[in-house]
């Protein structure tokens, strides 16, 4: 097991990380939440099928109550947000009660917002059950979707901590390891150059990972998140350089239906763009072919969706929390492990997204 900390402006925490961490949750309550009076699980259909038994007995002591939500991105709507905080007042949560968040990252951005809103915010900790999760388990952002834009109502709340327990990723389908994955090679090409090498020389095929490759990946793209965050908790700055890919994956997310097209993938075709768009305009210096050759070896599809609009890629870009004023911004690499932040204009985008 390791123990990664954590610190922001608001928060010091921990992340847990390693085979058979759910075990301590129940030890952490005691010492942390010596009043504790209630807890509410919030998993979806799928965990709670797949997982529930291994978590549920830890802290009967507590009597939890269970939420459980659509799985995927369906979790994160008006409508499922609003039966949650139902559920909370049902079962007589107060503001020494917790919430835990038990699955994926769609799971924890409900889980955590619902725990920001309710009663003007109670505690919760993460309980990650994908490898998507181990980057929106960590830095306390919180949202639900709008049809007009992913993650769009939210909030910032730290979780008071996090237990990755790695047993539970045994079960994820290929797509979800695909989606989880992109983001730890994101992690690798915003920080550090070393790690995006031993990440290409070392990775091969998704659906073979081993012990060992699983936790090395993940502890350091836990790593290099906590290294933005804790800098910049609220990202008015390098925050904000997290989002790489993200500008235009959200915007192919949002367009192919949210739940029909998986955030992590979304966010490699949005890489491979702005790694195009880092040659052009931030002389970025990188053998993007190879880097396409690898991800696609790995499963990954690198073109936008051909039905796709450009003008409505574009609008969807507009809304993204990084632009202002209409324009639009994206996280562009002068180097690896060098990010920075460049508005563009609506001509030059449409014409790049038109002959991707």
């Amino acid at each position: 097991m390791e123990a990664i900390k954590i610190q922001t402006s608001s928060k010091q925490y921990e992340v847990f990380v390693g085979e058979g961490v759910r075990s301590e949750i129940s030890t952490f309550l005691s010492s942390n939440f010596s009043d504790l009076t209630r807890i509410l699980i919030i998993t979806d259909e799928t965990v709670g099928k797949l997982h529930m038994d291994k978590l549920a007995p830890l802290i009967s002591q507590w009597e939890p109550a269970i939420f459980t939500a659509p799985g995927g991105e369906k979790a994160k709507t008006f409508e499922v947000f609003y039966e949650a905080l139902s559920t909370a007042l049902e079962n007589r949560l107060d503001r020494k009660s917790l919430i835990i968040a038990f699955g994926g990252g769609a799971v924890g951005d409900l889980s955590g917002f619902v725990a920001a809103s309710f009663m003007r915010g109670i505690p919760f900790i993460q309980v990650p059950t994908t490898i998507l999760a181990h980057d929106s388990a960590v830095g306390g952002k919180v949202a639900i979707n709008h049809p007009l834009g992913k993650n769009m109502i939210g909030a910032f709340h730290q979780p008071e901590a996090v237990f990755y327990d790695l047993e539970l990723l045994h079960t994820l389908s290929k797509q979800e390891i695909r989606s989880g994955f992109a983001e730890v090679i994101k992690h690798a090409l915003i920080y550090d150059n070393n790690f995006y090498k031993w990440l290409k020389s070392d990775i091969h095929r998704l659906d073979a990972l081993s012990s060992r490759q699983l936790f090395e990946s993940l502890t350091k793209g836990i790593q290099i998140k906590n290294e933005f965050v804790s800098k910049d908790e609220r990202e008015t700055g390098i925050r904000a350089y997290l989002n790489f890919g993200h500008t235009l994956g959200h915007a192919i997310e949002s367009e192919m239906g949210y739940g029909n097209f998986t955030h992590g993938e979304a966010v490699m075709i949005g890489m491979v763009f702005a790694l195009k768009l880092s040659r052009e305009v931030a002389g970025l210096s990188f053998d993007i072919d190879e880097f396409v050759t690898w991800v696609q070896e790995l499963g990954y599809q690198t073109e936008i969706p051909a039905h796709l609009s450009a003008e409505r890629l574009l609008s969807k870009m507009k809304q993204d929390k990084k632009s202002s004023g209409g324009s639009v911004k994206f996280v562009l690499l002068e180097q690896i492990g060098k990010p920075k932040l460049q508005e563009l204009s609506d001509d030059f985008l449409l014409n790049h997204i038109r002959n991707f």
